[in-house]
C-alpha cells in the first residue's frame, strides 16, 4: 500500500537512512522548472503536438524536414535552460553516495550541468546529432550554425516543445531546407530515441543489475507511462525492492509504490538534502 504525503518528509527521510543505496530514474517532471515542458499533463494525458516516430522520422524526408525545421527554432531557447534546485539537490545525493546511480528519460544535460558525473540516458541526449549514412558525430551546437544559415528571420514568438524544437507555421517547415553531414553531406538525426525506438539492450541489462545491488528505486517526476521506465519499477517490485514516488500528479505505480511524495521535485528534493544533512547552499 503506498504512502502518500505533501510535507512534512520524515518518512521519506527515514528510509534514505536505512536504505542507503538508491537507484534514481527521473522523468519530465524534474526539468519542467527550467523552463522544459512535458508530454503529460498530471493525470499522465498526452498534451500538445503529436511526436516524432522513430521510423517516419528514418523513412520520410518531410518528417525530417518537420523536426529540423522546428528545431532550429527551439533548440536556443532549450540550451539556455539551467539546471533547478532538484537537479542541484540529486547532484548532492549522488556526491554522498545515497543516490549511486542516475538513470534518466530525459534528453537534456542538466543533470550534468548540476554537476552528476555519470547520468545514464534512457533515451539519448540532444547535444549531440549523428549522420544517418556515415555515422560522424556532430555537436547540436555546431549543426545549429548551419541551420541558422538555412533558416529566415521571424517576429513569430517561440513557444519551446519538449523535443526541444517549436511550434511554427506549416509554410515555414515545406520552405525548410534541412542540414546535412559536414563529412558526406548524409542526413543527420538527433541522438534520441524517437517514439517507437528502442532502448540500447546493453543499457537496459546494466539498470537492471544497478537495481539488483540496489536497497531501493526513486522516481522523480516521472509518470512512468513509457514502458521504457516502467520496465524499472516492474522489475524492482519483482526483486522485492521498494519504490518511492517524487510527482505532483498520475503515476503507473502509485498503488504499488510504498511511498508517494507529492510536492513538486524542486521543493521536495532540497528539502530532502537539509534533513539529511547535505544543504544546497553548502554546495555553492
Amino acid at each position: 500500500m503506498t504512502t502518500t504525503a505533501t510535507f512534512p518528509f520524515e518518512q521519506l527521510l527515514d528510509r534514505f537512512k536505512a536504505s542507503p543505496h538508491v537507484v534514481c530514474l527521473t522523468g519530465a517532471g524534474l526539468s519542467l522548472a527550467s523552463g522544459i515542458p512535458t508530454y503529460r499533463d498530471q493525470d499522465g494525458n498526452w498534451q500538445g503536438q503529436s511526436p516524432i516516430l522513430h521510423q517516419a522520422f528514418l523513412d520520410d524526408p518531410t518528417v525530417r524536414q518537420r523536426y529540423w525545421a522546428r528545431s532550429a527554432r527551439g533548440w536556443p531557447i532549450f540550451a539556455r535552460a539551467r539546471p533547478n534546485s532538484a537537479h542541484l539537490g540529486l547532484k548532492r545525493l549522488h556526491d554522498a553516495g545515497l543516490i549511486r546511480q542516475v538513470v534518466t528519460q530525459n534528453v537534456d544535460s542538466l543533470h550534468e550541468q548540476a554537476g552528476t558525473r555519470q547520468v545514464f540516458h534512457l533515451h539519448g541526449n540532444l547535444d549531440w546529432v549523428d549522420c544517418l549514412s556515415c555515422a560522424q558525430q556532430h555537436k547540436r551546437s555546431d549543426v545549429q550554425q548551419q541551420l541558422e544559415a538555412l533558416i529566415a528571420p521571424t517576429t513569430d514568438s517561440q513557444v519551446l516543445l519538449p523535443d526541444g524544437d517549436a511550434d511554427i507555421a506549416d509554410q515555414a517547415i515545406r520552405d525548410f531546407q534541412c542540414p546535412s553531414c559536414s563529412a558526406c553531406g548524409g542526413d543527420l538525426k538527433p541522438r534520441v530515441v524517437f517514439f517507437g525506438g528502442s532502448v540500447e539492450v546493453d543499457l537496459v541489462a546494466q539498470i537492471y543489475r544497478f537495481i539488483d545491488q540496489a536497497d531501493a528505486l526513486l522516481v522523480v517526476g516521472s509518470s512512468l507511462k513509457l514502458f521504457s521506465g516502467y520496465r524499472f519499477c516492474r522489475y524492482a517490485l519483482a526483486k522485492d525492492k521498494p519504490i518511492w514516488l517524487i510527482n505532483p500528479g498520475w503515476t503507473r505505480v502509485d498503488d504499488q509504490a510504498s511511498l508517494k511524495i507529492t510536492t513538486p521535485a524542486e521543493v521536495a528534493i532540497p528539502a530532502l538534502c537539509r534533513q539529511l544533512g547535505y544543504p544546497l547552499e553548502d554546495s555553492v
